[in-house]
């Protein structure tokens, strides 16, 4: 049964995970490569995206089992490998590493928590989010969690306020420099200017409207649960959790004002989606509820990518 499979946090759940999650993806292109959809360049390309992929899957466990963000559990590395198998078809080059950069982002603000080099984690948080807004400065408000984070977890100085602006305006400082050297300032200077537009173009199709709304719906409902417990108690957790919901919260709205459909912010939601979904589940005391659920939300993916 999944739910004793995934009750504890072992080695053997994250690689029996990671070999189906390479599994499916490996059977997929290869039926797409059989069917001439993908000829040899595009399939070798495919298994690239792969091996990017299980280095996204070990970032996350990382940042999961180091800061504490569930129990002791597999849950959320589940519901997180199952959604980037939905979400692959649109996992390019280009994604995939702001994907990185922002998971590599999200480990230094959860890791404030620990009083350990708390300058350094800070700047480099403000790095990360510096090459994350060269290539789009509407990530930006990802500022929000690095202050939220330092505020929560330890407290607000001159130093904790300047120091993320430092590592921030670095990588800038870097780019607009190699821009300025060869004449091409202004492209800095346009790709701040760039408008956002309001369209929820992820939901023009009717099978992408109904997995979304619906993974949507049961993501606000476990919140709403664990919430009602977490918040209670003043510890660790409730810093984090609080964080994980503000995480969810900004990535959402990004989600919905962003300028292209199928966009990166889709990749960005499956970190906080999968981790207050597993808080979830662990407020369940029957395991067959548990075993049901995760099953339907395992349908639920083949069903999307069947009809993909």
């Amino acid at each position: 049964m999944l739910a004793n499979f995934l009750n504890k946090s072992k080695p053997i759940n994250f690689i029996g995970l990671m070999i189906f999650f390479a599994v499916c993806f490996l059977t997929l292109n290869f039926i797409a490569f059989f069917n001439n959809q993908l000829n040899v360049n595009d399939l070798l390309q495919k298994i690239v995206v792969l091996l990017v992929f299980i280095s996204i899957f070990f970032i996350y466990n990382f940042i999961t089992s180091k800061n504490n963000l569930t129990y002791d559990n597999s849950f959320g590395f589940y519901f997180f490998t199952l959604l980037m198998g939905c979400f692959s078809s649109i996992a390019d080059y280009r994604t995939l590493f702001f994907t990185i950069i922002y998971l590599l982002f999200l480990r230094k603000i959860y890791s404030l928590q620990s009083s350990k080099k708390v300058l350094k984690k800070l700047f480099d948080a403000g790095f990360w989010l510096g090459i994350l807004c060269v290539f789009e400065p509407k990530f930006i408000l990802f500022f929000l969690l690095i202050y939220l984070s330092a505020y929560w977890h330890q407290k607000i100085t001159i130093h904790t306020f300047s120091v993320p602006i430092i590592g921030f305006l670095t990588p800038l400082f870097c780019y607009f420099s190699y821009l300025f050297w060869y004449g091409n300032q202004e492209v800095l200077t346009s790709m701040f200017i760039k408008g956002f537009s309001f369209k929820m173009s992820f939901f023009t199709d009717e099978k992408e409207r109904i997995f979304m709304m619906s993974l949507l719906f049961i993501t606000f409902f476990a919140a709403f649960l664990k919430s009602r417990k977490a918040l209670l108690i003043n510890n660790t957790f409730k810093r984090s959790w609080s964080l994980l919901l503000i995480n969810f919260l900004v990535v959402l709205g990004l989600f919905f004002f962003e300028n292209d459909s199928k966009n990166t912010e889709t990749l960005f939601l499956v970190f906080p989606i999968s981790l207050i979904l597993a808080n979830g589940i662990e407020l369940v005391k029957k395991r067959i509820v548990i075993n049901i659920f995760l099953y339907l939300f395992l349908i639920g993916c083949i069903a999307y990518l069947t009809f993909l």
